[in-house]
Parts: C-alpha cells; structure tokens; sequence
C-alpha cells in the first residue's frame, strides 16, 4: 500500500492497484496504491479512511479483462459480483447472504465480476462471461470497504486484455496504453488540478 499525496475533504480519492496503472498520472490529487487482490485492495482503502479525513468519493482506475468477445474501451462500472465466493453455499450452511452484487451509484449497466484469480484460461473466461463482460481483482472489494465507510465509488475499467490464454502477456504488453487511457478519463471527469 502507498498514499501519494494527502487526503482532503471535498477532493476525490484516486485508488489503482499498482504503479504501471497510475503511470500517467499528473494530479493533484491523492493517488491510493493498493496491491493486487481483494485483501490488498480492501484493507489499504479501509485502512486510509479509517485514519481520516475522508475524501468526497473514491474513483477506482484500473485494468479489466474482457470476458465477452467484442468489449474494449473505458467503461464505468455499475455493478460488482464476486465470482470466487460460493455466496448460495454459504447461504446453505449459515442461512445468511454473503458477496451479494453491489450496486454503484452513477454506474452504467455494466457487471464487473471480482476474483483473486488472474483470469488466463478458455474454461475460466467462458464461465464467468455469463455472468459479468468483464473481470479484475480489486472492484467488489472496494466497493465493500467503501460502501461500509460510507464514501460513494465509482469503478472505471479500461479492458487490458481477453481475460483467455495469453492474458498476462497482454495484460504486460498494454498497460502502458491502458494507463494513458485511465489518465485521460480521470483528467475530463474528476477535478484533476485544483
């Protein structure tokens, strides 16, 4: 976890998950690093906003794989699922609800399915396409932690990759194009210079 720059009130709170996603960044605005997966993604952002002060809003930038043949772009987020928490077992076993989807205020119609698995196989990607078009390791998680403080989030993804074989070659081989992407959107759409 790395915090550049301070937190404010009444400024938004960029969060990525690594470097190479933030590399064209050039904001005055905080930037939260968080690390790659739900508990790097969930307890940096629970950690930062516990500390204080709390930001306006969190907007999430980062990279997507794409599960569904034909999705490229950015795209803003309006639901999040985990894909790799058996939620109806659970039910099963506890009679309670866990990793219901989360809706995100000021998102689209698009489904954002959450996993700690880097999705890199044929089997994988044609499972969770039915669910979600596209899929990362940090949205649902974010939402969660941010949903519970109370700080609205907005997920905005731009697709890195097809999320089947060869994914992580792809993913490396587009990132630098993705982060441009991601820098371009938080310039036209937050308050990126004060």
């Amino acid at each position: 976890m790395e915090l550049l720059g301070e937190i404010a009130v009444g400024r938004p709170l960029l969060v990525l998950a690594v470097k190479e996603e933030a590399h064209y960044l050039d904001t005055d605005l905080p930037v939260l690093l968080t690390g790659m997966g739900k508990v790097n993604a969930a307890t940096a952002l629970a950690t930062v906003l516990a500390r204080g002060p709390r930001p306006s809003g969190i907007v999430n930038l980062g990279t997507a794989g794409a599960l569904r043949p034909g999705w490229t772009g950015t795209h803003v987020v309006g639901t999040v699922v985990q894909h790799d928490l058996d939620g109806e077992l659970l039910a099963t076993l506890t009679g309670e609800t866990y990793g219901a989807p989360l809706a995100l205020p000021d998102g689209g119609d698009v489904v954002l399915a959450t996993g700690d698995a880097f999705i890199s196989d044929e089997a994988a990607r044609a499972r969770l396409a039915e669910r979600a078009p596209l899929v990362d390791m940090e949205g649902y998680a974010l939402a969660a932690a941010a949903g519970l403080a109370g700080v609205p989030l907005r997920i905005v993804k731009h697709v890195s990759d097809e999320a089947g074989d060869g994914a992580a070659r792809s993913w490396r081989e587009s990132v630098a194009e993705c982060a441009r992407a991601l820098a371009d959107w938080a310039e036209a759409n937050t308050p990126y210079h004060s």
